[in-house]
């Protein structure tokens, strides 16, 4: 039995998602709970792996149980695995950084990473426009300078379609930084805040990080909004502008296609991805 589990966590006392020995992880915490309560080894595989310090509102995993587990779930007082999720948190306890918010038997074909066809980010930052709100400080980045969101959004939207974003990558050996940018673009929430939409099929490690760090570049001035084309076509990691913080930076939606399309996607997505994982 194959289930999908539905996600979100504040990534602020997280090294990051993947499992590290002697640190504290999402996916580690969660496959203790997990364990916890259906016994063997638990073992998630999530649609993104996301750094330490990057929070998720929309994450998605799977978790493929054993005979053994079914036969445990199947014992419990709620024995359905929509159930689960309730049970997960209720290890995890209240007002834990890490919540489960569904459980479900997954599609046939599903597969958290493979089967995604998109992932979205979105990436908040506080600047001298809008100012510095204490209450949001773990999941907003704060820039000691006003802004332009307008050349902003402007300088992102050059950048959206199918290029080599090596200049905004970080380099992994044998993984490949060619991506499909679906939608990058910048607006002011009600507050004032500046909130980066960023949409692509992947995105290689520090990615979204690099984007949003040469658009707040633009919004300054120290780049024009031709720059972040010409730099990205140079394809060649630049110190031309920062890479953020994680802080700012939400992982906030997986998509997928229909359910008949599942497993061919996930195929094909094995067929043409490197095996390095993809991060941000």
């Amino acid at each position: 039995m194959r289930l999908r589990l539905d996600l979100a966590y504040d990534g602020t006392d997280f090294r990051g998602w993947a499992r590290q020995p002697g640190l504290r992880t999402v996916q580690g915490t969660l496959e203790a709970a997990i364990s916890r309560i259906l016994g063997g080894d638990a073992q998630l595989v999530v649609a993104g792996r996301t750094d330490a310090g990057v929070h998720a509102s929309g994450q998605v995993a799977h978790l493929d149980l054993t005979g053994a587990q079914q036969e445990r779930l199947a014992k419990g007082r709620d024995a359905s695995p929509e159930a689960l999720a309730g049970r997960i948190n209720g290890v995890l306890r209240a007002y834990s950084d890490v919540a489960v918010h569904s459980v479900r038997v997954a599609p046939d074909g599903f597969d958290a990473r493979f089967s995604a066809v998109w992932r979205r980010y979105a990436y908040r930052i506080a600047d001298r426009v809008s100012g510095y709100d204490p209450l949001e400080r773990a999941r907003t980045t704060t820039v000691h300078a006003p802004l332009d969101v307008t050349a902003m959004d402007a300088a992102a939207r050059t950048l959206i379609g199918l290029h080599d974003f090596a200049a905004y990558c970080k380099a992994r050996e044998e993984a490949t930084t060619i991506r499909t940018l679906l939608e990058f673009d910048w607006h002011r929430d009600g507050e004032g805040v500046l909130i980066a939409n960023v949409r692509a099929d992947a995105f290689c490690h520090s990615m979204v990080r690099a984007l949003v760090g040469a658009c707040v570049a633009v919004g300054e001035g120290r780049l024009g909004v031709d720059d972040v084309v010409r730099l990205r076509d140079e394809a060649t990691r630049t110190s031309a502008f920062p890479v953020l913080a994680a802080r700012g930076l939400t992982l906030a939606e997986v998509g997928y296609p229909p359910d008949d399309l599942l497993a061919s996607r996930a195929e094909q997505t094995r067929a043409r991805r490197s095996l390095s994982p993809d991060e941000d």
